[in-house]
């Protein structure tokens, strides 16, 4: 059966936006910034994103399109058959306990959202509001029916399922975002704070910072061998990728400045510290809106647009699993239907750890998160540097000066800048 491709270039553009942008650039992203030094932080990012990520980005679409198939059929085209089964089987398990607990939280913030819209905050709605939140059974729930929303779209398939709700989810987005920034912006006080707060202080700039733009540049954007390599597969011959890596990290970095923009002038408005870190979203947030005037409805908004956007993250995680596996059909005899069915019973089962001990999302993020994606970053890197060589590289990207600096790059330097967040991140 032919593999199906994106409709249209802006149809893949979309599509990666909505896989790439999810929680990491709406959630993790302003306090990264708030926590690691500010404006200073973020040009920090952005010389990151264009060192590393954007070319990492166009190097996993290389090897998916080549490959025209998921992660175990890249690496059997890189490493051969024994080899990159075993290392396709190991990502997709990885990925399998990674998209658990990011399920759960997802699901945490549909219920959020949820409650925004439904309940508002404030006085006792606050303390339900946590309780809620930390009933296990409760929100494993919630996870199981987001869960079962995301198979059904993953059912209908790339054009039908993938490509239509990225159509409409990533452009109400960033239609909500910028009408919550020209809200926020009308309060007193607003335009002078954040011009104070976007001031570089390269004092607070120290090596934790600077790890903690690296790390969050190859986060933000989705790598990992997984992700952004089962979308290249989708690819179509004549898409140009380096171009569309520019316009996908473009898009991904202009949601999570948008997002901060939204959130920081409130905050500082309010007197919240912009340093209060992870809990941000969860339980600083809350707050915010109860002091706003129409906070209720910009609560509402915003959640519902973090939503839809984790959703899209959420749904592209569990495409990896299902398209690696089905891809393999001839040696594992799992077609893309049985797949769903098997994975999500699986799935299912997996996410009862991180819904009913919280405390080990932390411990499942590093290994399976941070580690094991950044992993399959430098092996799908290497896999098409190192293993496929130049001629590869050159028949994906074209011939030319830029090609020849481009494989220099993804040979000598980008794997081990890789490998060495790695090591960083367990230290």
């Amino acid at each position: 059966m032919q593999r199906q491709q994106f409709t249209t270039n802006f149809a893949a553009l979309l599509t990666m936006s909505g896989a790439a942008i999810g929680l990491g650039n709406i959630w993790r992203f302003p306090y990264m910034m708030g926590s690691y030094g500010g404006s200073a932080f973020l040009l920090v990012y952005l010389l990151f994103m264009i060192l590393l990520a954007i070319p990492t980005l166009s190097a996993e679409w290389a090897l998916g399109r080549r490959a025209q198939g998921g992660t175990v059929s890249a690496f059997i085209l890189a490493y051969g058959e024994k080899r990159g089964r075993v290392l396709g089987y190991l990502l997709v398990a990885g990925m399998v306990m990674a998209s658990s607990y990011y399920l759960v939280i997802i699901g945490n913030v549909g219920y959020m959202t949820a409650y925004a819209m439904l309940m508002g905050f404030g006085g006792d709605n606050n303390a339900r509001f946590l309780e809620g939140l930390g009933n296990g059974p409760f929100q494993y729930g919630i996870s199981v029916l987001l869960l079962g929303a995301i198979l059904g779209v993953a059912y209908r398939g790339l054009n039908d399922g993938i490509e239509k709700v990225s159509k409409l989810f990533v452009p109400f987005f960033f239609l909500v975002i910028l009408y919550l920034i020209f809200i926020t912006f009308q309060l007193e006080g607003a335009a002078e704070k954040m011009t104070e707060f976007l001031r570089p202080d390269f004092s607070q700039l120290g090596a934790k910072s600077v790890f903690a733009a690296l790390g969050q540049a190859a986060f933000s954007i989705g790598l990992g061998g997984l992700i952004m390599l089962v979308y290249g597969s989708y690819l179509s011959p004549d898409a140009p990728l380096l171009k569309g890596a520019f316009a996908t990290a473009l898009t991904d970095t202009s949601a999570a400045l948008l997002a901060a923009l939204f959130i920081f002038p409130a905050i500082l408005v309010f007197g919240i510290s912009p340093e209060t870190g992870p809990t941000l979203l969860f339980e600083t947030l809350p707050h915010l809106f109860l002091q706003m005037e129409g906070g209720r409805v910009i609560g509402a908004l915003f959640m519902l647009a973090l939503f839809l956007m984790a959703f899209l993250s959420g749904l592209a995680a569990l495409e990896v699993v299902i398209t690696s596996i089905s891809d393999d059909a001839d040696f594992n005899g799992f077609t893309r239907n049985r797949t769903i069915v098997v994975f999500g019973s699986i799935q299912t089962l997996v996410m009862l750890v991180p819904a009913l001990t919280p405390s080990a999302i932390a411990t499942m993020d590093l290994i399976f998160g941070s580690g094991m994606q950044s992993l399959g970053s430098a092996l799908a890197l290497i896999g098409l540097t190192w293993c496929l060589g130049k001629s590869t590289v050159v028949a994906e990207f074209g011939s030319g000066a830029v090609t020849d600096w481009l494989y220099f790059w993804l040979r000598w330097v980008v794997p081990f800048a890789i490998l060495a967040i790695i090591g960083l991140t367990f230290i």
